[in-house]
Order: structure tokens, then C-alpha cells, then sequence
């Protein structure tokens, strides 16, 4: 089996897999031990280093402890990251103790502030009492190694926040959507490259709702998209050991062309707004 290879985590000397394990899929559920282990597992065996969740995935970050505990030798090549929707600083220092505890470990790789939509979350964010001071000092403690933030509502918001936040990365939508529609892959994502922010790529397939398999419209085709933007990885949720096959298979095979990747723009732009659902309202 080839390897996955490396693509380099923004300035912070980190390398992570172009692909990455989701936090959604079977992760997104209470009580699928099983089937969730399996997942986490393949992902694993697949060489899959980047590993998403967060607090209020369900049972996402108790399913990843479980790993952790049972084989601590599996943790330490593995970038595990997560999230808090918190948006004061008392809140989000007792979200990142529980998901510490959850996942049974010390130390977390990336801790993003999680779903920021508007200016106002800006505003209550970064004012006296806000998270972002949180985030900051877990990282100046050394308790999380890197901190992030995430967005897929307003691309002006996100930009605020990579350009005036001391993030080390930045959780953003990833597809041929995006393409036609410009903002995040137009404005965000070039200020991430002059910040030296990471950049991961969400919402890749679309929650599966932008397969259209005899249109080439493949989860092959649409990761191949995300990984052909200058991001550092793709992440998709997976529901069952087949489909993290599919999502490693797809990361072996590289970016689209060019020319691939504006074709499946072409496809998509007649539809694209009623398409970007996670944007909220037209």
C-alpha cells in the first residue's frame, strides 16, 4: 500500500496527511462503540495522521479516548484536534478540561474556537471575558500544542479572524461550491497563506448531498477538489472502514488538474447558492 505522504501544517513545523478523518460519519453518534472503533482503526491502518472532533460531536471525543486508552502507542504520531463552541473564557477552559478527560489524554494538538458565524461572535470572542484568551493561554501552558478557528457561514468573518487572531489554523469549506461562489477559497484562504495559517478543508462532499455519481461526481472527485485548493488537509466523516479506504484512495491519487477541478466548478455554479446550505439563509 503506498503512503499517504505529508503536506506541511502552516508555520508550525507540523506535516499532517493530505486526508483526515471527520469528525462527523459514525463519529457524530452515542453508543456505536464498535463501528466507531472500526473507523478510527482503518483510519489508522491507512496512515491517516489528522483526527477531527469536537465537544459537541456526540460521543466523538469519549469514542477517540477509548483508542487513546487501550493503545496509548497509537497517540503520539497522531495529530488529534478538537473544538469548543464556547464563547466565554470561563466556559471554553471547562469545555477543553472535559475533552481532555474524554479522550484520556494531556495534551491536545489543535484547539479550534468552533462555528464562528457573525460579528457579533467576533466581538463577544476577542472582548475582555471572551474564549479567545482561553485558547491563547492553553497554548502559552503548553496544554494544547496549536490553536485554530472554524467558520462556514461568512467568509468576511473568518478572514477577521485569521487576520487578527494569533490562530495557528483555519477550519473552512473545501468544494467546487466554494469555487463558484468565491470568499472562502478567494479571500480566506489567501489570507491564511500570507498569515502562514493552516488551512483544513470542510464540508468537502457536502454532507453527500453533491454526489452525483453518473455526472463523475464522485467523494473521489470532490476530495480530489478540496486537496487541488492550497490547503494543508481534507477532512470528511466516515460511517463505515470502506469508506476510510475510499477517503485514503483519494488522497494517494492527488489533486485534480486544473482543468478537472474548473470542469466540476462548471458543474456546480448554475446551482451553487441553494447549494451552500451551511451558509445559512439566502
Amino acid at each position: 500500500m503506498a503512503t499517504l505522504g505529508r503536506r506541511r501544517f502552516g508555520k508550525t513545523g507540523r506535516e499532517v496527511t493530505p486526508v483526515g478523518l471527520g469528525g462527523e460519519g459514525v463519529l457524530r453518534t452515542y453508543g456505536r462503540h464498535a463501528e466507531a472503533n472500526a473507523v478510527i482503526m482503518e483510519a489508522l491502518n491507512q496512515g491517516i495522521t489528522y483526527f477531527d472532533s469536537a465537544k459537541v460531536y456526540a460521543g466523538s471525543e469519549d469514542y477517540y479516548g477509548e483508542v487513546w486508552v487501550s493503545h496509548p502507542d497509537l497517540r503520539a504520531p497522531v495529530f488529534q484536534a478538537s473544538k469548543s463552541a464556547s464563547r466565554l473564557h470561563a466556559d471554553a477552559e471547562m469545555d477543553l478540561q472535559e475533552t481532555l478527560q474524554r479522550m484520556g489524554i494531556e495534551t491536545l494538538d489543535l484547539w479550534q474556537i468552533h462555528d464562528v458565524r457573525t460579528f457579533p461572535d467576533i466581538r463577544e470572542i476577542e472582548g475582555p471575558s471572551g474564549a479567545l484568551g482561553a485558547f491563547i493561554e492553553a497554548k502559552e501552558m503548553g496544554i494544547v500544542r496549536h490553536i485554530g478557528v472554524t467558520g462556514h457561514h461568512d467568509p468576511d468573518v473568518l478572514s477577521h479572524a485569521v487576520e487578527n487572531w494569533p490562530v495557528d489554523a483555519v477550519m473552512m469549506p473545501a468544494n467546487p461550491v466554494e469555487g463558484a461562489l468565491g470568499g472562502f477559497l478567494t479571500s480566506t484562504l489567501p489570507a491564511a497563506k500570507e498569515q502562514g495559517v493552516a488551512v483544513i478543508g470542510m464540508k468537502v462532499l457536502g454532507g453527500s448531498n453533491y454526489l452525483v455519481p453518473d455526472a463523475g461526481v464522485t467523494p473521489e472527485a470532490l476530495v480530489r477538489y478540496a486537496l487541488a485548493q492550497d490547503i494543508s488537509v481534507a477532512i470528511v466523516g466516515c460511517s463505515t472502514p470502506a469508506e476510510v479506504q475510499a477517503l485514503a484512495a483519494a488522497g494517494r491519487s492527488g489533486p485534480l488538474t486544473d482543468a478537472e477541478a474548473e470542469a466540476l466548478v462548471e458543474a456546480f455554479r448554475p446551482y451553487a447558492r441553494e447549494l451552500a446550505y451551511y451558509r445559512g439563509p439566502l
